[in-house]
């Protein structure tokens, strides 16, 4: 069946199931990578403990988004 069959198929599906087979299709392809995800949670980690020991500055929020 070619991408094009596919789509046809698929654009007669009722509105819900559409949503649902879009949903189902992206999650197959952004699926969470876990070692970039520790590499953030450690990064975050470093920045907590710096900022806690006066090594790293805090910005205000409304600093930020002026």
């Amino acid at each position: 069946m070619s991408i094009n069959e596919l789509l046809e198929q698929a654009l007669t599906l009722n509105v819900n199931d559409r949503t649902k087979l879009i949903d189902e299709l992206f999650k197959s392809i952004d699926k969470p990578d876990e070692e970039i995800d520790q590499i953030w949670a450690d990064e975050a980690d470093k920045r907590l403990e710096a900022y806690r020991k006066g090594e790293l500055k805090a910005v205000p929020m409304e600093d930020i988004f002026k």
